[in-house]
C-alpha cells in the first residue's frame, strides 16, 4: 500500500475540502486595493494618481482605475514604462526592482520581450501550483499517484544575468523556484534541466528515462510529443508506458491541449488524465479545477487583478494594440457565449495589461474560462472576421471527417491577381489526402458557422487554399524562430509578408 501516497491524497483533500473562497467581485476588489497600496509611490502610481483613486469608496474604485489608467500592451508598458526596469531603475511600475525578467519571443520571432518578474509574482506562480495540486483531490487519481515522479518540461533553468537581474523564459524561471519539498519528485533534475540546448536535454532526458517512476508529465504539448517521440525511439518501444508504466496525469500549458489530442494519445498504451493550465509570462491565471469539463477557473486573490473587454473587430487597433474607447466589464459583468479580450493587473507591475489572449466564459458563477485564440491571430481581411476559435472548430471537423490528426496549421489571407484567398497550410502525418477536398470542406464548416465569412465568400474571398505538409515543419519552424522548446504559441495568422517566409521555408524543406 502506498502510505506516504494516501497520507498526501489525504492531506490534500483535507485541505481543498476546507478551503473557502470569497465571492469572486470581493476577491477582485481587495486584489485590486492591494495593487494599488503597494504601487502608489511608484514612478506609474504617482503618474496615475493611485493615492486619490484609494480615497474614493471602495465600490468606485474599479471605475476610477479604469478612467484614469489606460490599456496598455507590451511595446507601450515597454516604451513609456518598463525599458527604466530594464535599465535599472528601481520603483517604475512596482516596487523595488524585480528579481527575474521572464524572455517572451511572442509569435512574430522578433527581438525577446522583457516581461518583469518579481518576488511577489514568483509568490503568487508558486501558490497558484499548491492549488492546482489541491485541486487534484476532484480527479480520483490513487494513492500510488502521489509517491510517483513528475517530469516538468520546459525551457533551460540556466538563466543569464543581465544589470543584477535573472532572465529566461517563464518556465525556466518557474522550475528554478520549485519549492524544496517537491524536489525529491521533480524530473528531469536541476542538473539536466539547465542545459541549454533543446536536443541536447531530450537526449539526456532519453538516456535517464528508464531510471525513473513518472507520474505525471508538464509542459507544452507540442515539444512533449517530441521528447516522448525521443524517449519511444531511444529504448526501441511502442508507447511511453512501455517506460513509464505509472504514468498517469499530463499537466498541459501554454496551448489548448485539443488540438494536440490525436497525436499526443497514439505515443500511449491508455489513455490518461488530462488537466489543462494556463500559466503564462505574466503570471499564472488559470487551472482546470475539475474533470468534468476541460474549463479552467480563473485564479483569484493571488496578485492578478482581472479585466474583459468584448472582443470586437473594432477594438483592435491595425498593429494589435487596444483602442482607448473600448468597454471594458468587470468579473461581475461577464457572460457565456461571448469571447472577451483580457486585460490583467499585476503584482509584477503590469497595469490593464493586454495578454493577447482571448477567453471565454464557460461558467460564469465558477469563473471557468477556456482560451478561444490570440488578439494578433484574427483574420479580418475583407470581413470574414474570423476568430482562432472558429478556426480549430473547422479543423476538428476535418480530424472527425477523415480520421486524422492536424495539430498545427497556420493561414493567411493572400492576393492572387488582385482577389483574396484564405491559404492554409496543415500539419498532419497523414498520407494521400486530398487537398482540394480539405479546402472545400474547411470553406463549408466555416460557412456554416460564421455568418461574416460567408458574406465576405460570397464578395471579396474567393476561395480557399490547402497545402499539407509533415507536422515536423512546424516544429522546425518554431526551431529556425528561436522558439525551440520554449512556451511557443504557433501563427496560426500570418501576414502576406511573413506568410512568404514561412513558404520559402517550407519550399526549403522539400529541397
Amino acid at each position: 500500500m502506498a502510505i506516504i501516497g494516501s497520507i498526501i491524497k489525504t492531506a490534500i483533500e483535507i485541505k481543498d475540502g476546507l478551503s473557502l473562497e470569497k465571492n469572486h467581485q470581493d476577491a477582485q476588489l481587495e486584489t485590486l486595493m492591494y495593487l494599488l497600496t503597494h504601487a502608489q509611490h511608484t514612478a506609474f502610481g504617482k503618474a496615475y494618481e493611485f493615492s486619490k483613486i484609494l480615497e474614493a469608496d471602495e465600490k468606485d474604485i474599479p471605475r476610477l482605475f479604469a478612467e484614469k489608467v489606460p490599456y496598455f500592451d507590451y511595446h507601450q508598458m515597454e516604451e513609456k514604462w518598463w525599458h527604466r526596469t530594464i535599465d535599472g531603475e528601481a520603483d517604475v511600475s512596482w516596487p523595488g526592482s524585480p528579481d527575474y525578467f521572464a524572455l517572451s519571443s511572442g509569435t512574430t520571432g522578433n527581438k525577446s520581450k522583457r516581461i518583469p518578474v518579481t518576488d511577489k509574482m514568483i509568490a503568487s506562480i508558486r501558490n497558484a501550483g499548491i492549488r492546482q495540486v489541491e485541486a487534484l483531490s476532484n480527479f480520483d487519481l490513487p494513492s500510488e499517484f502521489f509517491e510517483k515522479e513528475i517530469l516538468m518540461l520546459g525551457s533551460s533553468t540556466d538563466l543569464k544575468e543581465r544589470n543584477n537581474t535573472l532572465e529566461g523564459e517563464i518556465s525556466g524561471i518557474s522550475a528554478s523556484n520549485i519549492p524544496s519539498w517537491f524536489r525529491g519528485f521533480y524530473k528531469p533534475g536541476e542538473e539536466i534541466a539547465s542545459i541549454n540546448d533543446w536536443d541536447e536535454r531530450v537526449q539526456k532526458i532519453a538516456e535517464s528515462a528508464k531510471d525513473w517512476d513518472i507520474g505525471g508529465l508538464s509542459g507544452i504539448p507540442s515539444w512533449m510529443e517530441l521528447m516522448m517521440e525521443k524517449v519511444m525511439e531511444y529504448h526501441q518501444v511502442d508507447n511511453i508506458h512501455e517506460i513509464w508504466p505509472n504514468l498517469q496525469v499530463y499537466t498541459s500549458g501554454g496551448v489548448a491541449f485539443s488540438a494536440y489530442e490525436k497525436s499526443f494519445n497514439k505515443l500511449l498504451a491508455h489513455p490518461i488524465t488530462i488537466i489543462d493550465t494556463y500559466l503564462a509570462s505574466e503570471g499564472f491565471i488559470a487551472y482546470q479545477q475539475r474533470p468534468e469539463t476541460d474549463a479552467m477557473k480563473l485564479v483569484f486573490s493571488n496578485g492578478i487583478y482581472y479585466e474583459f473587454v468584448p472582443f470586437e473587430p473594432d477594438y483592435i487597433q491595425e498593429d494589435g494594440s487596444l483602442d482607448q474607447q473600448a468597454p471594458v466589464l468587470g468579473i461581475d459583468e461577464v457572460t457565456t457565449g461571448q469571447d472577451y479580450i483580457l486585460l490583467i493587473s499585476t503584482v509584477s507591475g503590469a497595469w490593464r495589461y493586454l495578454i493577447g489572449d482571448t477567453i471565454e466564459f464557460t461558467d460564469v458563477e465558477r469563473a471557468e474560462i477556456k482560451i478561444t485564440g490570440r488578439t494578433k491571430f484574427f483574420l479580418n481581411v475583407v470581413g470574414s472576421q474570423l476568430s482562432v476559435s472558429k478556426m480549430n472548430d473547422a479543423i476538428r471537423v476535418l480530424e472527425e471527417n477523415h480520421q486524422i490528426g492536424i495539430p498545427e496549421f497556420t493561414l493567411a489571407a493572400i492576393r492572387v491577381d488582385g482577389e483574396f484567398y484564405h491559404h492554409w497550410y496543415l500539419g498532419s502525418d497523414a498520407e494521400n489526402l486530398d487537398t482540394d477536398q480539405l479546402a472545400k470542406e474547411l470553406d463549408d464548416t466555416l460557412s456554416n458557422a460564421n455568418k461574416n465569412y460567408k458574406v465576405a465568400r460570397s464578395k471579396a474571398l474567393k476561395g480557399v487554399k490547402v497545402n499539407v505538409v509533415p507536422t515536423e515543419v512546424f516544429t522546425e519552424w518554431g526551431a529556425s524562430q528561436k522558439k525551440k522548446g520554449g512556451q511557443v504559441k504557433m501563427e496560426r495568422v500570418m501576414s502576406e509578408e511573413k506568410f512568404k517566409e514561412w513558404q520559402e521555408f517550407v519550399h526549403s524543406k522539400k529541397e
